[in-house]
């Protein structure tokens, strides 16, 4: 491969090899970049259905709750247990899939307490044993209000701001997260950016090169060769010739003094 043609093929080549290289890298860390946001949404549409979830389980409970001990309703007392039992087991869900388990420790506290006041009322009737006076409905409806109003519905309010508290943490954990898909999102455009500003640089310098030693040397020539046709200038062009451009002028030359010596 002569001079020029492998100045300029190493050129071109240069800038594939970058343009491959940047867009790979570039590639990768926006896959990164995809991973992490899909992970955080999923993340986070996972925390709103399991709270979502809990905070039905929980009203389910309350409601079968105030039928029981306001109104002596025995009926609900199987579908109290079960509400109870299915805020637990989605609780258990979440403790298992949850990556930061610290958000959960208020509500599990809150969930054990709800559990407990609920069991030792459906085992013997809460405070006063509203439910087994049957000869004073009045009395018993007062004593089952009043135990709903001052145990059960702190307790019940404590248990529903933990699940309100638990829907929101993924928030508390995005500033982190956010500030590293930040980082990723720069790691992601440096390789770019940097093979453009070489790219540039490579370019520009191939410019200067077909214009110093291909472009103005052949355009002398061109000038030089069409003096000498039109006016028999002599075919004297100066200049810095390499390679290929150099065995062209060569070459004229030849020709010219061939040219010159059949006519002589």
């Amino acid at each position: 491969m002569t001079g020029m043609r492998k100045r300029v093929t190493v050129g071109f080549l240069s800038i594939v090899c970058l343009l491959f290289f940047s867009g790979m890298v570039s590639f990768l860390e926006l896959s990164h970049l995809s991973r992490d946001t899909g992970e955080i949404l999923k993340a986070n549409k996972r925390n709103i259905e399991l709270a979502k979830e809990m905070l039905d389980a929980a009203h389910e409970q309350n409601i079968a709750l105030i039928k029981l001990s306001v109104f002596g309703d025995r009926s609900c007392d199987s579908l109290c247990r079960a509400s109870m039992e299915r805020l637990e087991n989605t609780l258990l869900v979440a403790q298992n899939e949850a990556l930061e388990k610290s958000f959960l420790d208020s509500l599990a506290f809150a969930t054990t307490e709800l559990r407990l006041l609920t069991d030792n009322y459906l085992a013997f009737g809460g405070v006063g044993n509203p439910v087994a006076a049957p000869a004073a409905p009045n009395r018993a409806d007062s004593l089952g209000s009043r135990w709903y109003s001052d145990e059960y519905q702190v307790l019940y309010g404590r248990l529903t701001a933990a699940i309100k508290s638990y829907m929101t943490s993924t928030q508390s954990s995005l500033v982190p997260r956010a500030e590293q898909m930040k980082k990723n999102a720069y790691r992601a455009v440096t390789p770019v950016l940097i093979s453009l500003a070489v790219m540039i640089a490579i370019v520009l310098m191939l410019f200067y090169f077909m214009s110093i030693y291909c472009v103005t040397p052949i355009e002398r020539m061109n000038k030089g060769l069409g003096d000498w046709i039109a006016f028999r200038v002599p075919f004297a062009v100066k200049g810095d010739f390499k390679d290929e451009v150099l065995d062209l002028k060569e070459k004229i030359e030849t020709l010219i003094n061939l040219s010159k010596q059949n006519k002589a």
